[in-house]
């Protein structure tokens, strides 16, 4: 991960005017600009606050408004995708062990690493299925797709919702339908829609059969 740190531009000190600050981020695209003391990382100042203040203060004036987020040097790339969300952040500052300043992440450059993972470069399927959160396990999703002789590609939670838990599942495409019919013999709910599935098209059939029959 070191060699996607960026060192581009420099962090504001806290004597640093507002009204730098504030032309800087009409100059830039960021989100927010990191903030040291000497060397020490004191947190970044967000475009949207430096904009609220007077431009005759400093930032050492406004120091309650700088947010405190960073990832180590050393943080997997998939906790730094996760700081990003949380965030709300197109910058990313990254620390030494000593909390020193050393440079930041860019947002475009973490989500390329995402798309270069097998979960979004190689070809396959996704079905999202849901089931309650005491009753699912992702030993049993891997189960389901290997046990129809397809290969798992990836799976994540993408939804929480009143102890329903959304599983998103990335599969190598043969044998679609017979995982999809494993899944409900297992009790998880298909949310995705799917041509090749042969679940609905039954019911389609049964349903046009039951209205030609009422019909008559």
């Amino acid at each position: 991960m070191l060699q996607y740190i960026i060192n581009d531009i420099d962090p504001f000190s806290l004597r640093t005017p507002i009204k730098e600050v504030q032309k800087a981020f009409n100059q830039l695209t960021y989100s927010h600009i990191p903030v040291h003391k000497e060397t020490v990382f004191m947190g970044s100042i967000s475009e949207t606050d430096a904009l609220c203040f007077e431009s005759e203060q400093l930032l050492e004036d406004v120091q309650y408004s700088l947010e405190p987020f960073f990832v180590r040097k050393n943080t997997n790339w998939l906790d730094i995708l996760e700081a990003f969300a949380l965030h709300n952040s197109n910058i990313m500052p990254v620390l030494d062990e000593k909390n020193n300043y050393i440079g930041y992440y860019e947002l475009g450059d973490i989500m390329n690493l995402f798309k270069e993972t097998p979960f979004l470069s190689e070809a396959g399927g996704i079905i999202i299925v849901e089931k309650g959160m005491h009753d699912y396990s992702f030993s049993e999703v891997c189960q389901i797709v290997e046990t129809n002789d397809a290969k798992m590609l990836g799976a994540f939670i993408s939804k929480v919702e009143n102890d329903v838990v959304e599983i998103t599942v990335k599969v190598s495409s043969t044998g679609m339908n017979s995982i999809m019919q494993t899944f409900r013999r297992y009790n998880y709910n298909i949310v995705s829609k799917h041509d090749e599935d042969k679940f609905l098209e039954d019911l389609k059939e049964r349903s046009d059969y039951l209205d030609k029959y009422l019909n008559i």
